[in-house]
């Protein structure tokens, strides 16, 4: 049987490893694997470039790219998942200490006005909080992680929202820092976060117990990136989605089983203390 040669692009999951080292097969392709620095990049090379065939690609690039025109499927595979009460995060000099206090104020967002961390961070807040969008000035840029400016999708978002694009020398983390901006939505953590800079911090500082009691009340595991693919190639070979789809569950199943065995020996292939006890307390 011949095998459909196919670029395929993902960013280094470990749910994807088996794929990559070959371990797990999808029937009927030779597969040439493909990643990016980051998973933008992956993004560009799908809807501009078109350098692969199957590509993961975030929910809100893929839904504006099929908005333009561009003939795309997804499969039910969902590369990464996240909440996001954890990725809000405020100048404490702006008197921001709940989501009412967003009212009136200038926030940041990393990349679109709308990228996927944004849309779910603002959904919940709207649903959960009352936050209105339209109530706040926005400023769309990038933070101190060297990204390119998304000009690659259609950039819309709602009437009556104030909305203003950084220059690429911005660096949003800087601005809230320096209490430039008020707050921040970004899927990315800014430096200044990272190294714990008494100016910032984050909206929810108890993200986690909050983002467990959300998925404990809502069910809610949010999406964040699917897996996409041309429906030209699934016009031309009406069993390739199936086993494209197969493949990526294998390699899934193999990350899973590959942790459930390191439980015998505490997970010591990976740093992070306690792995094993909180995976038998989930």
């Amino acid at each position: 049987m011949n095998q459909i040669p196919l670029d395929i692009a993902f960013w280094n999951y470990d749910r994807v490893h088996a794929l990559r080292d070959g371990t797990v097969g999808i029937e009927g392709v030779e597969a040439r694997y493909h990643t990016e620095r980051i998973v933008t990049q992956i993004f560009e090379g799908m809807l501009r470039a078109r350098r692969f065939d199957v590509a993961e690609l975030g929910v809100t690039y893929l839904l504006r790219a099929i908005d333009s025109g561009e003939d795309l499927l997804a499969l039910p595979v969902f590369l990464n998942r996240c909440f996001r009460h954890s990725a809000i995060y405020v100048n404490k000099a702006s008197g921001i200490e709940s989501p009412a206090d967003l009212a009136g104020k200038r926030i940041g967002e990393l990349a679109l006005y709308g990228h996927d961390a944004g849309v779910m961070a603002k959904g919940m807040l709207s649903d959960e909080h009352g936050f209105d969008p339209a109530q706040c000035r926005w400023l769309i840029g990038g933070i101190d992680f060297p990204m390119d400016p998304i000009d690659f999708v259609e950039r819309p978002y709602p009437a009556g929202i104030e909305v203003e694009w950084a220059s690429k020398e911005v660096d949003l983390g800087q601005l809230l820092e320096a209490g430039e901006i008020d707050a921040l939505i970004s899927a990315d953590i800014p430096a200044c976060v990272l190294r714990g800079s008494p100016n910032v911090g984050r909206l929810f500082e108890n993200f986690v117990e909050m983002e467990n009691d959300y998925f404990a009340r809502t069910g809610i595991f949010p999406i964040m990136h699917t897996v996409a693919l041309r429906r030209s190639l699934v016009e031309e070979q009406p069993e390739i989605a199936k086993a494209i789809y197969r493949g990526f569950c294998l390699a899934k199943d193999a990350a899973r089983e590959a942790l459930t065995k390191g439980m015998t020996f505490n997970n010591m292939a990976t740093m992070v203390p306690w792995l094993t006890d909180l995976m038998q307390s989930n």
